[in-house]
């Protein structure tokens, strides 16, 4: 679960540049790998019938562009040219297979295009793939031409949708990290704030009682030393946040979010009816206070996330284990993810944002359903002051 720190413009670089995970390319191909057999294999193997000489000729180019397609994600101009070339020859060795249908592979490939590669290359590729035009004219006529174009222009056109579908994403999660470093900074503000008051208390009366108790201003001493490590690490995380510092909360508004307010959010859920656990092992009174406000944080927004996406949850519970120098933290629940519930796929911008808090303590989170059904965040944190 560990996972190198990253910036969150590199964690969007990929999908910047159009890149898919290979489980979604591998889908990719296989969905579309499977259209092209059974819509294009289909009517060679109708026409090849007719002429058993050319029929396996045809079907060697039917295959090659669907291995082709395995390469689309990847390499989407290369792929586009194969399937455009073997695609107009299943159509010269296959006359009577439409224009359209032996180009199949290659409308495909222009929609991954014109999905993942600049407006620039995508356009250029458009205007490539309606060069066969005057043979779809020649060959079917007004009708067959305005079947050709339609395709290849939707075919672009459908790109063009995925692509701006994907950088609104991608902007959503550019904010909901801004807003949540913005959030963080606050919080971490009111943390050091506190803590310096009481180091300068503390300093004035180690002064009262130097000479007379020194013991005791030792101890007020060790305590300004404690402190001042902490205030140092917390300050750390404060500028690694780059928070604005408008609307912050004055110190003593409220008490700090803590573990040790754990029941008290667990109840909020439960006024709702879901029946929640709470399972604590060893002690996190002692972590440093912007490792205990991420690890609050991070149940508060599985709590909502539960509430808000879970279809039919009615149970939750929640394990908080310190041990050495990390603290796990495992919120799972028994809930359906409801459709369209983007937050509980890892889209959503509460998932970002915890995310965002572990990654800044130095820590880790992954969150995804469960193979049994339901749907769990874990999030390891340092049990140490964050450098």
């Amino acid at each position: 679960m560990e996972r190198s720190s990253r910036q969150p413009d590199e964690a969007f670089a990929g999908e910047a540049r159009g890149e898919l995970s290979p489980r979604a390319a591998r889908t990719l191909w296989w969905g579309s790998a499977g259209l092209v057999l059974a819509v294009l294999g289909t009517p060679v193997l109708v026409a090849g019938a007719e002429d058993g000489r050319r029929l396996p000729a045809a079907l060697a180019l039917v295959l090659v562009q669907a291995g082709a397609l395995r390469w689309q994600a990847s390499a989407p101009a290369a792929v586009l040219a194969v399937n455009a070339l073997t695609g107009l020859g299943v159509w010269a060795l296959l006359p009577a297979v439409s224009l359209t249908g032996a180009l199949l592979a290659a409308q495909i490939t222009l929609c991954v295009l014109s999905a993942t590669r600049p407006r620039r290359m995508s356009l250029r590729a458009l205007a490539a793939m309606c060069l066969p035009a005057l043979p779809a004219f020649g060959a079917g006529g007004p009708g067959g031409l305005a079947v050709y174009l339609l395709t290849v222009v939707l075919a672009w056109t459908a790109g063009q949708w995925r692509r701006a579908q994907r950088e609104r994403m991608r902007a959503e999660a550019r904010r909901a990290v801004v807003e949540e470093r913005a959030r963080i900074a606050r919080e971490v503000h009111d943390v050091v704030a506190h803590t310096l008051s009481v180091m300068v208390v503390q300093a004035g009366a180690a002064g009262d009682v130097f000479t007379e108790r020194p013991e005791q201003a030792r101890e007020a001493l060790r305590a300004i030393e404690t402190g001042a490590r902490s205030a140092l690490g917390e300050l750390r995380l404060l500028l690694r946040a780059f928070g604005p510092e408008a609307g912050r909360n004055e110190p003593g508004d409220q008490p700090r979010p803590s573990l040790a307010r754990l029941d008290e959010l667990a109840d909020t859920v439960r006024a709702t009816g879901i029946t929640v656990h709470v399972h604590r092992e060893g002690a996190t009174d002692t972590l440093p206070a912007a490792v205990d406000l991420a690890a609050y944080r991070i149940v508060q927004e599985a709590f909502t996330n539960t509430l808000r996406h879970a279809a039919g949850a009615d149970e939750v519970s929640v394990r908080v284990t310190a041990e050495g120098q990390r603290v796990q933290v495992t919120v799972v629940d028994n809930g359906r993810t409801r459709q369209g519930g983007s937050a509980m796929a890892g889209a959503g911008r509460g998932l970002v944002g915890m995310k965002e808090r572990a990654r800044l303590v130095g820590g880790s989170l992954r969150a995804g359903p469960r193979p049994g059904g339901g749907f769990e965040v874990a999030a390891r944190l340092p049990a140490e002051d964050a450098s």
